[in-house]
């Protein structure tokens, strides 16, 4: 780290986890610390970010805050426009807005997954690329799109969008909104380890312990993993097809599976996109997991937010 650079706490907030972040202006991460995500509805949440925020300013001089919030977010004002039940009552929460009265500091809002992306499209796999579509593959799916370095938000806030794209089958749980018949609620981490259960015949358990059971030898786990990458690659050809990116980035937690998961899903991919969308790269995040606390510290380092409509 270059002497006297300036420092930024990004935030993620996930369906599972809240991570926060000290990150450089050149994107290295300093100091990580993370909570579970309380159930207890959007008050709790903001109060475990805030929470995280102290106890890594308490070792850190910091210039800002960037946070990636699930959901459509109104960036002027930092607040969620709108929410799936990802998260309890998250729609309406006033995340800008307590977390500045909490620190004192500027606090830049945008979703997770827009986050993601602009942090891959700093310094990550999107890097120098004219286009790129980002995919996060976690606790649900999320999408998000960059044109010219630029993350392009679309009207409403929501291009890139991925988790409510119909899909011929049927879920073992319902997507954040419910439905079973949407990609959110068969490709995502919590779809994946309901439809082991599902398939099995035994208790849902967390993903991690399909994948060693996968990794052991489990058929039926294979089976579990390689169709959710099948589909997820069917989907994205469709995707891809309508927007033409120059790659397509795969983060989030459940993308760590790695070639077992990516594997089927770019040979799905190949098979079913057509002509030269058939050959747009399909590469990994380069930051990992780290990605979307990157991207919101980045965020929150410039000196304006572009908005493109």
């Amino acid at each position: 780290m270059t002497p006297g650079q300036k420092r930024w706490i990004g935030i993620d907030i996930g369906g599972t986890k809240v991570a926060a972040a000290v990150v450089t202006s050149d994107g290295d991460v300093i100091d990580t610390v993370r909570a579970a995500t309380p159930t207890a509805g959007r008050e709790a949440v903001l109060e475990t970010a805030t929470a995280l925020v102290d106890r890594l300013r308490a070792d850190h001089p910091v210039a800002g805050i960037g946070v990636g919030a699930p959901g459509i977010i109104d960036r002027v004002r930092g607040r969620v426009v709108f929410a799936s039940d990802i998260l309890s009552g998250w729609s309406g929460a006033e995340v800008r807005g307590e977390l500045e009265t909490h620190s004192g500091l500027p606090v830049t809002v945008d979703n997770d997954v827009r986050a993601m992306a602009h942090g891959e499209n700093m310094i990550g796999a999107g890097r120098g690329r004219s286009s790129a579509l980002f995919v996060s593959i976690g606790t649900g799916i999320g999408g998000a799109l960059t044109v010219g370095g630029q993350l392009y938000h679309g009207a409403h806030g929501t291009a890139g969008e991925l988790a409510h794209l119909l899909v011929p089958v049927s879920g073992a749980i319902g997507c954040g909104c419910g439905r079973t018949d949407h990609l959110e609620a068969v490709a995502s981490g919590p779809a994946m380890a309901a439809e082991y259960a599902a398939r099995a015949g035994v208790p849902t358990q967390p993903l991690q312990k399909v994948v060693a059971l996968m990794r052991s030898g489990d058929p039926i786990a294979r089976a579990v993993v390689t169709d959710a990458g099948t589909l997820l690659g069917r989907v994205l050809a469709g995707v891809a097809t309508a927007f033409d990116p120059e790659v397509i980035v795969i983060g989030g937690g459940a993308a760590q599976i790695g070639a077992d998961l990516l594997s089927p899903l770019t040979s799905a991919f190949r098979v079913e996109a057509m002509g030269p969308i058939a050959e747009t790269a399909i590469l990994p995040a380069r930051l990992g997991t780290d990605a979307p606390l990157v991207g919101a510290a980045l965020l929150a380092a410039a000196t304006r937010i572009e908005v493109t409509p």
